[in-house]
């Protein structure tokens, strides 16, 4: 299969769960405001101290980023397993790591990508400093996929065990503990007068060992599963 037909069929991956996830815009709303009501939540109950607020910014959106991306996690492949498309990719000649890169993609772009966008908005609550807010949406850009990919293999394996959800979770929040320490970080040596250099390289090197082998891990997974 040449490149052409891979990028092919990881656009047709990508499309089709999107369309889908327009039919239920329930699911991604629920991921969505989930998000902003955790982090609105916080100025009201830690107090209207700036300076606090300010330092614990970086935390609070990242921790709630992560809690909000377990909500949609158990749906990743829980409706393709249902319906029988899950088997069929399993059966096609094409590259199924293509196939689960593509649905991470997708999954990305529903619970990952609005969260991004809407993460400047909610920093005003806090107080951050322009430059804050930047860093803050450049390291969710680079971290979010990650998440997205380390819960594709949590979702994977957990397929159609009962309390799958809970157990998601279990294996999947250790794994991310990296991600929230680098992004975090890069948002306190901004507040700080530091250089994020270090984190956004580390987070960028994640993103990309996510990248390679995480699809072929979760594509894995999932032949375990509907063994």
């Amino acid at each position: 299969m040449n490149k052409l037909s891979l990028l092919g069929l990881l656009g047709t991956v990508i499309r089709r769960d999107l369309l889908l996830a327009m039919r239920r815009r329930s699911d991604v709303l629920t991921t969505l405001i989930f998000f902003v009501m955790v982090v609105s939540l916080f100025p009201l109950g830690v107090g209207p101290e700036l300076d606090m607020l300010r330092k614990m910014a970086g935390g609070i959106v990242w921790v709630a980023a992560l809690l909000s991306s377990m909500l949609s996690l158990g749906r990743m492949f829980s409706a393709d397993y249902l319906d029988g498309t899950l088997e069929q990719m399993l059966l096609a000649p094409q590259s199924l790591s293509v196939l689960v890169l593509g649905k991470i993609l997708a999954h990305w772009m529903l619970a990952g990508l609005p969260l991004v966008l809407i993460s400047p908005v909610l920093g005003l609550q806090f107080d951050m400093s322009p430059d804050a807010l930047l860093v803050m949406v450049l390291m969710l850009l680079l971290g979010t996929p990650i998440l997205s990919m380390i819960g594709a293999i949590g979702a994977a394996l957990t397929l159609g065990l009962r309390g799958g959800g809970v157990l998601v979770s279990l294996l999947v929040l250790p794994l991310c503990i990296p991600v929230l320490i680098f992004g975090t970080g890069a948002i306190e040596a901004v507040n700080t007068g530091m250089t994020i250099v270090p984190h956004a390289s580390l987070l960028g090197a994640m993103l990309l060992v996510a990248l390679v082998f995480t699809p072929w891990v979760t594509a894995q997974a999932l032949r375990i599963s509907m063994e």
